[in-house]
């Protein structure tokens, strides 16, 4: 019987996001594996790397060149009969390693119901008939915007950015500012169901304004952020600064000039991750993916409802309707990552402060475990599990292994563990990292990471 460990031929995607050359990780870990014949080209951006199997860009073994998909559905006791009956005997999460060199679209994706839907009536746009939940784990800082502000930080920048106010109209502002006021932070329903009506009202009515009336008022946004830094939007808001806020205009209209995408930073929390730090998205959460290098693992789909940032097609009838029009400060959003308790650390590991985390969100098709292993000889020994695994090394090297088959392992080097099977980390150099997505449908993994 094969032994459950195969190392990984895995894509990558050219968009015009993507960090240039080799200063994108995706394409230096694309590199690594020398069955892709891979050749990175100094002037074209490399966006992506996929790791799974979803059709757009399927993973393939690298001795037999068979996709992975092949694999699983040939043997269902790679993915354990449990998860390949659920998920239609194809990998239930699609791993990723993204380089943003400029902004993503302004977008959302689509709950299972709706996904369905938009398959059905427009699968050119909406390739797959699945709900793409998902998670960002910063590899390097990492900028965004993500989910709608608190509803006090929208209502100060519609008073203190004239343009924006001008752009969506004195009726639809003050609409929204009588809906909300002194309900801002209610917990009853009734409050809360008002305030997302009122939010939706206000949002839409800037989504729907026409292409040449966004044009001038970006002119006007953009000449008072350079003029009043600091002092911009009323010296920004809680979360922001003005001169934050001030750069980031700037900044968002030198990529896509006179955007409404300027427009929309004011309604989302713009965050800011750190190395490690992570956020969790629910099916229909807006969001904007801006700078910097990520892990991102979500169920295996490729949905997404634009609208803006993006040259391609825009949906914003459906983007402004699908919303959930939830509202809440950023850390809301950021996850909670714990010790992972299914694995055993040697003692040069636990010597060296080595450790294994675990970013565990609140839906069955994936978690992810992030293990750093210091110094040459750090071992961590994972329990089996009832499900796959996926597993990237994003820097050093080191060794996995699977029962007798080890393989040596190194950044950007990616393998597939079969459920059921022990998998072992060891390193060889001074800092060994991996992240490992995983599912499990029942049983250990039940950590909630999410706040």
């Amino acid at each position: 019987m094969q032994v459950p460990l195969i190392q990984l031929q895995c894509g990558v995607n050219s968009y015009e996001w993507g960090k240039v050359g080799k200063e994108s990780a995706a394409a230096k870990y694309a590199t690594a594996t020398d069955a892709n014949q891979f050749t990175i080209e100094n002037e074209k951006p490399y966006a992506e790397l996929w790791m799974g199997t979803h059709p757009s860009l399927p993973s393939k073994d690298v001795e037999t060149r068979r996709s992975l998909l092949d694999l699983i559905q040939d043997n269902k006791a790679l993915m354990s009969t449990e998860v390949s009956k659920k998920y239609s005997e194809k990998l239930p999460f699609l791993f990723k390693v993204l380089s943003i060199r400029k902004a993503l679209s302004i977008q959302a994706h689509p709950n299972k119901k709706l996904a369905e839907e938009l398959h059905r009536k427009d699968p050119k746009n909406y390739p797959d008939d699945n709900h793409k939940p998902e998670m960002t784990i910063a590899v390097t800082p990492f900028d965004g915007l993500c989910g709608f502000r608190p509803l006090k930080e929208i209502a100060h920048f519609l008073a203190t950015v004239p343009s924006l106010r001008k752009l969506i109209g004195e009726d639809a502002a003050k609409g929204f500012e009588e809906a909300v006021s002194g309900r801002e932070t209610s917990g009853s329903a009734e409050d809360t169901q008002r305030n997302k009506k009122a939010l939706r009202a206000v949002f839409s009515a800037l989504m729907t304004k026409d292409k040449s009336a966004v044009l001038a008022a970006a002119k006007e946004l953009v000449a008072s952020a350079e003029k009043e830094g600091e002092n911009f939007a009323g010296g920004g808001g809680p979360a922001n600064g003005g001169k934050e806020l001030a750069d980031l205009v700037i900044r968002l209209n030198g990529q896509f000039e006179g955007d409404i995408g300027l427009f929309v930073l004011f309604y989302l929390n713009y965050v800011k991750l750190e190395v490690g730090e992570a956020m969790f998205l629910k099916a229909d959460d807006i969001h904007a993916y801006l700078s910097g290098d990520i892990i991102e693992c979500m169920a295996s789909s490729d949905n997404v409802v634009r609208a803006g940032f993006t040259p391609k097609f825009q949906d914003i009838p459906t983007l402004t309707s699908m919303l959930t029009y939830s509202y809440a400060p950023i850390s809301d959003q950021k996850m909670k990552p714990v010790d992972y308790p299914y694995v055993t650390l040697n003692r040069t590991a636990y010597s060296s402060s080595s450790s294994a985390i675990l970013y565990d969100p609140p839906i069955e098709e994936f978690s992810v475990v992030k293990t750093e292993l210091n110094g040459e000889g750090a071992k961590a020994t994972f329990e089996a599990i009832e499900g796959p695994s996926v597993v990237i090394c994003t820097a050093g090297s080191g060794s996995i292994s699977v029962g007798p088959k080890t393989q040596q392992v190194k950044a950007g080097h990616v393998f597939f563990v079969g459920a059921t099977a022990e998998c072992i980390l060891e390193s060889d150099s001074e800092s060994f990292t991996t992240f490992k997505a995983f599912c499990e449908l029942s049983g250990k993994e039940n950590a909630n990471g999410a706040s």
